[in-house]
């Protein structure tokens, strides 16, 4: 039974790769920069995309991929900013993988855009497991999850190429100090950029 277990593991990962493959080739074709964010719900991954997305605009378009169990809120809020958004709602996966992102990509005008964020499915622990094509993965974590999150969840701060820390402004209500996540974070990853909002 466990042998079986692992060569199915084995080819769902072998699928995943050759579509990564296949983005990361389409997003270098086009030039357009692919990140990958991820966090747990409620993170405020969504609330981070509405800040930063216009300000990367002056660099090129950008859009977002929005990946949600079910509803299009999310997708919804970040469009009526004027964000570009394209929702993927996954009925229950617990992450995106590489051949839904490949197909969502094709769906979008690449030529116009020059960054695309791919918002994961709310959640630490798959969406770190697959690469997807894209130039690197973005942890974002609040202060109201505990400072402890990076030591329990160490496999996204390790592959993150950077990290956010968000909901800063909630700190005088809670006994969490931003200095000591980030120091966990860096015990993770001693390189990773930190940006705290």
């Amino acid at each position: 039974m466990s042998k079986l277990s692992v060569k199915i593991y084995h080819n769902i990962m072998s699928a995943n790769e050759e579509w990564a493959l296949k983005t990361r080739r389409l997003v270098a074709e086009k030039k357009v920069r692919l990140w990958n964010l991820i966090g747990s719900p409620g993170s405020g991954k969504t609330a981070l995309l509405e800040r930063l997305c216009p300000l990367l605009d002056t660099y090129g378009r950008v859009a977002v991929l929005e990946g949600d169990v079910e509803t299009a809120h999310d997708a919804e809020r970040l469009a009526a900013l004027g964000i570009q958004a394209h929702q993927i709602v996954t009925g229950g996966a617990c992450h995106l993988g590489a051949e839904v992102i490949y197909k969502a990509l094709v769906e979008l005008e690449l030529n116009e855009i020059g960054t695309v964020f791919v918002e994961n499915v709310g959640n630490l622990v798959c969406p770190s497991e697959f690469d997807i094509g894209e130039m690197g993965k973005i942890a974002a974590v609040s202060v109201t999850e505990g400072e402890d999150k990076p030591l329990k969840y160490p496999k996204l701060f390790r592959e993150a190429k950077a990290a956010v820390i968000t909901k800063t402004d909630l700190l005088p209500h809670l006994q969490v100090n931003v200095d000591h996540y980030r120091d966990n974070i860096r015990q993770v990853n001693p390189d990773i950029p930190v940006f705290i909002t």
